[in-house]
């Protein structure tokens, strides 16, 4: 579930606006239903029901998921370090110097030599963690169970990705080092917005046109999951008049769906895990929870939020590099902070700002996702279809992490956390129980 004090959902409004004319026509005693109601309210004990739903997964099963989600602590920790060590041997050995010098050999246009200089920057670094990233994404995820492709399908994809990658990057690389060039000492302020930008441009274009790169999209037609799924969406002011599928089984068994696009591009898509692996509930309180990031604005209040931290960033960028520069740019013969071959200096700079932001961009995250749970309770009323899609997520996300782990590393609630936000939902709502959910097998105990 998506891979942000909100306005009350409008699903939350029509349910006032229904009891509101029911109470105009009923009588004064209190009604069997309401009673029964009531009663079931009281009795309902969220502790408890959290403690069922928690029970479900096996205990073998829990330890694989808790070692896989705290093995992704010190990953954290590695791949920063290897980011570091590999920059630095870019800047040490004199090799950025020498790619731009390169780039200056093929091309006279400043421009250009950034570009041919990005391409020779983005391929070398990525050769020389390649060893890295086959471990973390391939022969790790193989160990824990996660990933269903065989060395051939996954390298495709990592060479699509280093491709996406070279065009992106030339994209931003390109204007962000006109703006060195052109702006002298205020550059990192129109650096840091070109970037937000970027991002925006990025995070709005990649479910429509980069996604489907990696899996094929079709169009939903079981009319069963497709009508009720529109039906949400219209209700909610989603303006999408259609469901795609794609095929996310061909690397995992992971569910996810999204709500995606802009200027008529809006889509809402669902991967066929989710359509295996979940009962209609299911599905329909996962869609609720996408369709509150769209109607939360939460890319937009995402992008201003982690602006703010882009463009705090930047100006640590130009204290950093010019920092380093006079100590080390002649050794590095690194003409000066306008020169592109400063990137890995740059890179260094970016990586121990954000990784030290980790805990910071990590509740951001975190925050808005519970906003989302929260408005898909309220859409979709499922509070035991979400606490059972709350254990599927737990396969690879720990379920019941210390207070300060979740705060520190987690980028979505914990499946504790989750899970009881559902129950307590449930405890005011208890029209909404489904004694079919809440009994329905999660986990293959054989």
């Amino acid at each position: 579930m998506f891979q942000g004090g909100r306005p009350v959902p409008l699903a939350t409004l029509l349910l006032f606006a229904v009891l509101a004319a029911c109470q105009k026509d009923a009588p004064v005693a209190p009604s069997l239903a309401a009673t029964n109601q009531a009663g079931a309210a009281q009795a309902l004990d969220v502790k408890e029901s959290v403690e069922a739903y928690l029970s479900k997964m096996p205990p073998e099963q829990r330890a694989r998921s808790d070692a896989y989600f705290e093995g992704g602590y010190w990953l954290l920790l590695w791949d920063f370090l290897s980011t570091v060590v590999v920059m630095w041997l870019l800047l040490r050995f004199r090799w950025s110097a020498g790619m731009r010098n390169l780039a200056e050999r093929l091309t006279r246009l400043r421009p250009l030599q950034t570009a041919l200089y990005w391409i020779q920057f983005i391929v070398v670094v990525s050769l020389v963690t390649f060893p890295l990233s086959v471990y973390e994404g391939y022969f790790r995820e193989h160990k824990y169970g996660l990933l269903n492709q065989t060395f051939g399908p996954w390298l495709r994809d990592q060479i699509v990705m280093l491709m996406v990658s070279v065009v992106l990057g030339a994209i931003l690389v390109v204007p962000l080092f006109e703006l060195l060039r052109r702006l002298g000492k205020s550059w990192w302020v129109w650096g840091a917005a070109l970037t937000v930008v970027f991002a925006a441009f990025v995070l709005l274009i990649a479910p429509v046109y980069i996604f489907p790169l990696f899996n094929k999209y079709t169009a939903l037609t079981d009319p069963r999951i497709k009508a009720p799924i529109l039906s949400m969406a219209r209700a909610n002011g989603i303006p999408a008049t259609d469901i795609y599928e794609f095929d996310a089984s061909r690397q995992s068994n992971r569910v996810s769906a999204n709500v995606s696009g802009f200027v008529g591009t809006t889509r809402i898509s669902l991967n066929d895990n989710l359509l295996k692996r979940c009962t209609l509930p299911e599905i329909e309180t996962t869609m609720g929870h996408e369709m509150g990031h769209y109607v939360l604005n939460h890319a937009y209040k995402g992008l201003v939020m982690i602006g703010v931290l882009i463009v705090i960033g930047f100006a640590f960028l130009n204290w950093g590099i010019n920092f380093s520069l006079t100590r080390w740019g002649e050794k590095w013969d690194l003409r000066g902070i306008s020169d592109v071959a400063v990137l890995p200096l740059a890179v260094i700079v970016l990586s121990l700002y954000f990784f030290l932001l980790t805990p910071v961009t990590n509740t951001i995250s975190r925050t808005m996702e519970f906003e989302a749970d929260m408005y898909g309770l309220n859409a979709a009323q499922q509070p035991d279809g979400e606490a059972n899609v709350d254990m599927l997520l737990g396969e690879y996300r720990k379920l019941e992490p210390g207070p300060v782990e979740e705060f520190i590393f987690f980028d979505h609630p914990s499946g504790r956390t989750r899970i009881t936000a559902a129950m307590r939902w449930k405890a005011e709502h208890p029209q909404s129980a489904s004694a079919e959910e809440m009994a329905r097998p999660i986990f293959n105990t054989q």
